[in-house]
């Protein structure tokens, strides 16, 4: 059985349309209903609206569907486990039963404290031309020691990082620091932008939380949620962190083999599985990417598949699907053999992608432009047919 090609779309205001999407190859998309503040519930009415706006692109012939939720987002209220949170997790219940009832069966979602995804430029230029997405320690420590100003910021780096960082503000401009701080703070495409006060005020509400505190949080929410999506045939799926270690004085909890691990012991329950990122877990050298595809088997309920490029820093950009430091042929050869032992296609999407030929003169959102993902998935799709007919399947 082959996996399920699919296409990560921000909704009506996404520059890639979906009459766009139809000609990639993609026939399963992944979206979410954007406009919906956090923690609020999903109407039916509006879930199915989204549905029927996805299937009457699917004309002429093609076929496109709304294949996976990303992201059903968490509220922080939950992931601090402060305030009215149980009427945060009562109201994601009740989302989770409006989503089944519309016949929707993969849900992603993360435990990031405050930032979704984190980077310090959204227009890294690649030796072809193309743009990619990069992350620097050193810049993300001018912003954090100098920009955000949090307590003690220097004390969670390296001498010679906090060094260059103090070099680095002096010589930038007040342009490129204002830019810098909007790239760190950028988020998720289409939602909310956060701010220099409302990310600080954000932090302060973590300050007494550390790893283990925020995994029993998370472990709490799953005992909650879980048992609703069992009944309901629901596959939840959490996002690794990007990038995968702390930041910002914040726990991760979600970058290692061992997270997923104790995370999937906690709570056993058959709705609770992974998504299945390549980028952020390839951005942590401790990971081995094919091991913890093994260790974690029929529990990837759904794949993100993209490459990073690493330094002796640990800095990192985006590299070609294909190339990076991430063993894709590895990744793809053990998540199709995890697919040959389930009923249903893995749904995977090409992660991200460069900026690249007429994509340069667009207005697009970064990671998501169409030439540099429709690139990643052919090539990712070549890769599938490949392995599929060397093994049989």
């Amino acid at each position: 059985m082959r996996l399920l090609q699919s296409w990560r779309w921000f909704g009506p205001n996404d520059p890639v349309t979906l009459t766009d999407i139809r000609q990639t190859g993609a026939t399963g998309i992944v979206t979410a209903l954007h406009h919906m503040p956090y923690g609020e519930i999903w109407p039916v009415e509006q879930i199915r609206a989204r549905q029927d706006e996805i299937r009457a692109a699917g004309r002429n012939g093609s076929t496109l569907d709304w294949a996976v939720i990303e992201s059903l987002t968490v509220h922080e209220s939950i992931k601090t486990r402060t305030g009215p949170y149980q009427q945060y997790i009562d109201k994601y219940k009740q989302s989770l039963r409006n989503i089944a009832e519309c016949g929707l069966k993969i849900v992603t979602y993360n435990f990031m404290p405050v930032n979704d995804w984190t980077r310090t430029n959204l227009d890294y230029t690649m030796p072809d031309g193309s743009k990619a997405l990069y992350f620097n320690w050193f810049d993300l420590a001018v912003f954090d020691i100098h920009m955000l100003r949090r307590p003690n910021a220097a004390d969670n780096y390296p001498a010679y990082v906090v060094a260059e960082a103090e070099q680095r503000y002096a010589r930038y401009t007040e342009a490129e620091r204002e830019h810098l701080a909007g790239v760190v703070m950028f988020g998720i495409p289409g939602e909310e932008r956060q701010t220099i006060p409302k990310m600080r005020d954000k932090l302060a509400l973590y300050n007494d939380i550390d790893h283990a505190a925020l995994r029993s949080n998370l472990i709490d929410f799953l005992r909650e949620i879980t048992p609703v999506a069992d009944e309901l045939g629901i596959r939840m799926a959490i996002h690794p962190d990007d990038p995968p270690f702390d930041i910002l004085g914040l726990p991760r909890i979600a970058c290692r083999a061992d997270d997923f691990a104790q995370l999937l012991s906690a709570v056993p329950n058959e709705s609770n599985g992974v998504c299945f990122c390549t980028g952020s877990l390839g951005a942590n050298p401790t990971n081995d990417l094919v091991e913890m595809a093994k260790q974690i088997g029929t529990k990837i309920h759904f794949v993100h598949l993209r490459n990073v490029k690493k330094d002796e820093h640990g800095n990192f950009f985006e590299d070609d699907h294909l190339g990076g430091d991430v063993d894709m042929y590895g990744v793809m050869r053990e998540i199709l053999r995890i697919q040959q032992q389930v009923a249903e296609p893995i749904p995977f999407r090409p992660d991200h992608g460069h900026q690249m030929l007429d994509d340069l003169h667009k207005t697009t959102n970064p990671g998501y432009s169409c030439i540099g993902r429709m690139r990643g998935l052919a090539e990712l799709r070549g890769l599938e047919l490949g392995i599929c007919r060397a093994e049989g399947w």
